[in-house]
């Protein structure tokens, strides 16, 4: 493919970005939702869902490291976990380097994202083959509701809130007090949590913080800069046990000691120090957090993200001007 195609993402209103796009590996609608799978210039391969980008091989690991070690970390032995989404296979991957994990059972919806994935993705090729994984294609809630196993550590790696999405309903203060009953007595939940950089971190980071504090002891918002999202990200962990002690608190040797003793291999992003950025949250944040009156619900009160429906490439003149080419669908 040549090198004056451009993938144009409209991040919120009056903001676009446009990413040079060098191959296309999959585009096409599954039954729930747009999916590519695409290489990028400055990112390398990415998967992008309903004109989101989704994960990157630049940076993917920021965001999974983030979302799943603070949260098998914080639990003494993760023995069983469940992943709701995470079709990719990075989060599985993440997770299954933990050696106390007899069991990882991860649910996609759509069993298109999952295929491409797993064989375009060699980096997640190993957790796709690894027996302690059970893949299940179906409806994420439903097989947690249906489930008579109970979990150390519920991850949920959804698709972003989006309005027609198929996974507003599983940020809901119903879902998650289903979710809690999943749960052993020690269990953590975590999930990402749309934006939150200092602009955007009110659309949905804040209230589905507010919504899992009418259901667990515990919550804890996490935040840090993934580079292929053009802002900071969020995600939130809550834990049953109010006696289980505040991350924050950890100390640098702790963390360290835990990783060491519990992961299989070097991670990229997190250790002791990093820990410690990930959950010191701005003083706009923590007001903002602290103001949240809403509560997500599917009878009630919903947030979405920004999602304006469009994927387009733009195909550039030989001028480089964009009006010398022409639009098209990816």
């Amino acid at each position: 493919m040549s090198g004056n195609k451009w993938i144009e993402e409209e991040l919120e209103d009056g903001l676009r970005v446009n990413y040079r796009l060098k191959k296309i590996f999959h585009t096409g609608e599954s039954k729930f939702q747009t999916v590519d799978l695409v290489d990028l210039e400055p990112f390398g391969r990415c998967l992008i869902i309903d004109g989101l980008i989704q994960s990157c091989q630049v940076d993917e690991f920021v965001y999974h490291e983030c979302l799943v070690h603070p949260a098998m970390l914080l639990h003494p032995n993760p023995k069983t976990v469940f992943i709701g989404g995470g079709g990719e296979g990075s989060t599985a991957r993440e997770v299954l380097r933990h050696s106390s994990v007899e069991k990882c059972v991860m649910v996609d919806i759509d069993d298109v994202v999952v295929h491409f994935c797993r064989e375009h993705l060699p980096e997640n090729a190993e957790a796709f083959k690894d027996p302690r994984l059970e893949l299940i294609i179906d409806d994420a809630k439903k097989q947690l509701e249906d489930s008579t196993t109970k979990y150390d550590v519920i991850i949920m790696d959804l698709d972003d809130p989006l309005e027609g999405g198929p996974c507003y309903q599983l940020y809901t203060k119903e879902f998650y007090t289903m979710a809690k009953s999943k749960l052993t007595p020690n269990g953590v939940l975590v999930t990402q949590s749309g934006q939150a950089g200092i602009k955007q971190h009110p659309v949905v980071f804040t209230s589905i913080h507010n919504t899992l504090k009418q259901v667990f002891a515990q919550v804890f918002p996490m935040n840090q800069a993934v580079y292929s999202f053009m802002d900071e990200w969020g995600w939130n962990l809550a834990v049953q046990d109010a006696a289980i002690p505040d991350p924050k608190k950890l100390s640098k040797e702790e963390v360290d000691k835990r990783i060491a003793s519990r992961i299989k291999g070097d991670l990229q992003f997190l250790d002791g120090e990093s820990w410690a950025g990930v959950f010191a949250l701005s003083k706009k944040h923590r007001r903002s957090l602290a103001e949240e009156t809403a509560v997500l619900s599917t009878s009630g009160t919903f947030r979405f993200m920004h999602n304006p429906g469009v994927r387009t490439i733009a195909e550039v003149g030989s001028k480089g001007d964009e009006t010398n080419g022409k639009k098209m669908k990816i």
